[in-house]
Formats: C-alpha cells, structure tokens, sequence
C-alpha cells in the first residue's frame, strides 16, 4: 500500500512538473531575454574595446585575422561567462515586470497555478544557462584564454625582449626557500643561487649557494655549479663544497615569469592538481587559486539565486512600473558584485578562507531571496 501510493505520489509530482504551454512561453522569453541583453552588452563591450586597443593593434601591427579570430572570437566567451550571472537576475526583472504590467502573472495564477509551480520553468532555463556557464568556465574558456593572453602579449602590450628575470623569490615546498639574483630564459641560466631551509620555529637548518645555476629541459632538474652546502646543527656547522650538485625542486623556468592572471588558463583538472602542489610547496600563493576554484563553482550557483529573487521582486505589480523593480534589481546587482570584490580581496590580504569568501554574496543572497520568496505569493 505504501508503495502505490509512493508510486502515485511520484506519478503525481511527475504529471505537475510536466511542461506546459506557459512553461514554453516563460523559458522562450527568459532565454531570449537573456540572449538578446548578453548580446547587446557584448557588442558595446567589443566596442568600447576595440577603440580602447585599437592604436595599440596598429602600433603592434597586429593581423586583422589575429585581432578577430584569437583575440575576440576568445574575448566574447569570457566576458560573456563573467557576467552572465547579472544579465539572467537583470533578464528576469525585465521581462518579469512586464508580464506582471501587462497582468500576465495574474492571469496564470488566477488559471490555477500556484506561484511556486510558476517558478518551475524559471528555474529550468537558470539550470541550462549554470550548466553552460559551468562547462564554458572549467573547460573551453581556460584554453582559448591562453590563445586570448597570448595574442595580447604580442599585440597589445608586449612585456619585451628583457633578457634577464631579476631578484627571483619563491617558496619552493614548506619552509623552504630559494632565491636567483638573475635568471636568463634564453640561455636557462641564473646567477648567485640560493636555497636556504628553516624548521618550524624559523631556525636555519641548511643553505645551498652558487655563484651559477642551470635548468637541463632533458631531465627536468637544476644544476647548482660550484656550490657550498652548510648543515647546521643546533650550535655546531659543516660545510661541503663541489663542483655540481643536482636538485629535484618543484619549480620550473617559466614559474619565474608566469602573470596571476595564467590562473584563468587552466582548466579545473589543472586547477586542483596545481593547488596540490602549491599546498606541497606551503605558498602563500594558494589563495589565489582557491578563490578561482570556489568561483567556478560558486558563479553558476548565484545563477539560481538571483533568479528566485528576481522572480520574487518583479512578479508584482507596482505603482512605480518597471522602471522600479528595475532600479532595485541594478541596485541588488551592484550590491552583489561589491560583495563579491569586497570578500574575495579580504581572503587575499587576510585571513578570511576563500570558500568563504566566494560564497558568501551567495549565502547573504539566498536569504534575501528566500524572505522575498516567502513574501512573493502574498
């Protein structure tokens, strides 16, 4: 007995989730809603930028070809990924508010759907536009930001010809340190050498120098040439010398002069595997790469947040029009992105976790959404 009526339960369920003509309506204008304003952005944006750049691909004398197939072709997705999430809460109050003017939610609900029924439809076009967002950020836009990157290195603000990397500082695993006075990229060859280890009250226990220091691209190590080794124990020291001593660090040429922004170039596989090794090194640098991490995930998911409360805010009526709900739904747009900004810069500069500091606009939103929610049917 209780099977059938679990059966009949779910049957139920099944039957009042089952698409319906307005269903087909809200998605067609949600969607296109969507797409129509994220296109509209998207040609200013190009715009505005090619304007901005446009003296610099002359200057650079950067192939038109180059400046439409891999700098904007790979422009377009990642902008449109960052900022998709405000343009479906923006859509959803545009569109929303005009169904509520023209007295098209009343006549829904006054057919016999419930408003939180009503929300079904919404919340299946949030899932195909998060689904999208997701897979775009994690697995297409890391490797046609690289194209995107590498066309600006060459065209729009190349960093030069400089022969030597100067004063290289890094932490190479957990309480170890090396620095390189100079490092050349060309001949992979630096200069006045040192790797220095402390135990976990800040002591010296061991330094490695070297007037002359090598990367061999064959077995993937460095040569410390003419080096001196000190040992240190408690008060007493010994010291070795020779003439190659070679080291299995977990750093490579190209970590010298690798931008933050190469972050963005990596798809999640990479991500995570460079956390690992990041934690292994115990680099402060991590933080940056969690953050990416935890936004990858935490940007589709406000996709649904900010469509529940920009149903809830615009499916009313109001004396004021559209224009008012759309004034509160920039409002609540710019106050989402300060959050975002504010938490992710104190997880960098303080001690705030970056899970934390990625979700947090969406945990503040989700309540925001969830009384407005409550309030909406009233």
């Amino acid at each position: 007995m209780e099977r059938q009526n679990g059966k009949k339960g779910l049957g139920k369920t099944l039957k009042l989730l089952k698409p319906k003509i307005i269903d087909l309506y809200i998605i067609r204008k949600f969607l296109g809603t969507f797409l129509f304003s994220l296109a509209l952005i998207l040609t200013i944006a190009v715009v505005f930028d090619l304007s901005e750049k446009l003296d610099n691909f002359m200057e650079h004398e950067a192939p038109w070809q180059a400046v439409v197939f891999d700098y904007y072709f790979n422009f377009i997705p990642f902008f449109a990924t960052l900022f998709a999430p405000l343009f479906v809460f923006i859509s959803v109050i545009f569109f929303t508010s005009r169904m509520a003017v023209n007295t098209e939610i009343i006549a829904i609900l006054n057919s016999g759907m419930s408003f939180h029924r009503m929300m079904w439809p919404y919340f299946l076009s949030s899932f195909v536009i998060a689904g999208v967002i997701f897979y775009l950020a994690n697995f297409v836009i890391p490797h046609s930001n690289l194209v995107r990157l590498d066309f600006e290195d060459k065209y729009y603000r190349p960093r030069g010809r400089r022969i030597n990397i100067e004063n290289v500082h890094r932490q190479v695993q957990k309480n170890v340190y090396v620095y390189i006075e100079s490092f050349s990229p060309i001949y992979l060859r630096g200069r006045n050498f040192t790797i220095e280890k402390f135990d976990e009250e800040g002591n010296l226990l061991s330094k490695i120098s070297a007037p002359t220091v090598t990367w061999d691209s064959v077995s993937s190590k460095w040569s410390v040439m003419n080096y001196v080794q000190r040992e240190i124990y408690g008060h007493e020291e010994t010291v070795t010398k020779g003439p190659v001593l070679d080291t299995t660090l977990n750093i490579k040429p190209e970590d010298f002069s690798r931008d933050p922004g190469f972050v963005s170039t990596m798809t999640y596989r990479e991500l995570d595997e460079y956390i690992d090794l990041l934690e292994l090194q115990g680099s402060e640098e991590i933080k940056l790469f969690k953050i990416e991490k935890h936004r990858r995930f935490a940007s589709p998911f406000a996709v649904f947040i900010l469509t529940l409360i920009g149903v809830s805010l615009s499916s009313r009526k109001v004396r004021g029009g559209i224009g008012m709900n759309i004034g509160i739904g920039l409002a609540l747009s710019f106050s989402y992105i300060f959050f975002q900004q504010f938490a992710s810069q104190f997880s960098l500069k303080g001690n705030l976790s970056p899970f934390v500091a990625e979700w947090i606009p969406n945990f503040i939103y989700i309540a925001i959404g969830f009384v407005l929610y409550k309030i909406a049917p009233k």
